[in-house]
């Protein structure tokens, strides 16, 4: 029964957009999953969309899965680039991991022009600048 059910909280694990340039000096952009824990993150399942509305039209972006075996604790791992055209949608994404014998997951948005110029920050454990989610 649902009552039976455990649902543990997810701490010390986020993601991060950073912006990173290329050989040609443009901007691309990569979503990362940050472990901050001192244990590895196993099996870890990754669905991201994007969705919002435009003008008053709804779009809706297809849905990615990424399955990352093992994710470093504490470490960072590569979801997957992300196109800039997308920051004006919600760009959702569900990670899901095992701790043990234990599952986790938890949702994380970054919410339509979230991903900014005025919100980018200095990411201490990539090393590089972008939009950590809080």
């Amino acid at each position: 029964m649902k009552k039976d059910i455990e649902i543990h909280d997810v701490i010390n694990v986020t993601l991060a957009v950073v912006r990173e340039k290329t050989l040609l000096h443009t901007d691309e952009w990569k979503v990362y999953l940050i472990n901050k824990n001192s244990f590895p993150l196993e099996n870890t399942l990754v669905a991201s969309t994007g969705y919002g509305d435009q003008t008053g039209e709804i779009q809706r972006t297809s849905t990615l899965h990424h399955f990352l075996e093992t994710v470093p604790g504490p470490g960072s791992t590569l979801i997957e680039p992300i196109d800039s055209s997308l920051f004006h949608l919600n760009n959702e994404y569900w990670v899901s991991f095992y701790q043990g014998t234990q599952i986790y997951d938890r949702r994380f948005v970054f919410v339509a022009g979230a991903i900014s110029e005025e919100n980018i920050t200095f990411i201490k454990e990539l090393e590089k600048e972008g939009v950590l989610h809080s």
